[in-house]
């Protein structure tokens, strides 16, 4: 069994191989309770702390585990230009500061046969949530307290209109948004979203 990933707080640059196995960072309680990296609660939150680049790769990342739930090879050059980035500088390229970026605040880390990924994003902790624009907090307070009141007739009726939406012919990754735009709250539309996409 490959050992676990354990995030430091200032890690070594990770070098960067030409090809790299990229596995499932297993944790149950972030598994569990945690976002998924392509939703809105990652975009609105945590793309402030480790920044849109490093959000993009590990979204792409982690779009490669759900076809490969195992793990896969990943292709480093090839992976960097599909997001418009460099690896020409190694360890100093866009590329490998976005993916330092992603181990600095625990999103990814190093292993000894390739790279662990969070499925799930935890939510955002306290110390990065002071950091954000007022307005940011604020947000982050009425979802916090919209969570704690959904109800099961709320995410039933998200599950129902997700599902209606991909019948419909609708794009996977619009369906959370969508679902915002009609009133659905923001945890119920997340879950609903992973449901249905993954069904």
């Amino acid at each position: 069994m490959p050992d676990q990933p354990v995030p430091v707080r200032s890690p070594a640059p990770l070098p960067l191989p030409a090809t790299v196995r990229i596995s499932p960072w297993v944790d149950p309680a972030v598994d569990r309770f945690g976002h998924d990296p392509r939703s809105s609660y990652v975009e609105q939150y945590w793309i402030s702390v480790i920044g849109p680049t490093a959000t993009w790769l590990v979204r792409r990342l982690v779009s490669g585990l759900e076809e490969h739930p195992d793990g896969y090879d990943l292709d480093v050059a090839h992976a960097a230009r599909s997001l418009g980035l460099s690896v020409a500088k190694g360890t100093g390229s866009p590329f490998a500061r976005a993916l330092q970026r992603c181990v600095m605040f625990g999103v990814a880390a190093a292993r000894s046969d390739g790279w662990a990924v969070r499925r799930r994003i935890p939510p955002i902790s306290q110390r990065h949530l002071l950091r954000l624009p007022a307005d940011l907090q604020e947000r982050h307070r009425e979802w916090a307290e919209a969570t704690r009141t959904v109800t099961l007739d709320a995410l039933a009726r998200a599950h129902t209109l997700a599902t209606a939406m991909l019948d419909a012919g609708d794009d996977p990754s619009s369906v959370e948004g969508q679902l915002l735009a009609v009133g659905v709250p923001p945890p119920a539309a997340e879950e609903a979203s992973l449901l249905v996409t993954r069904r």
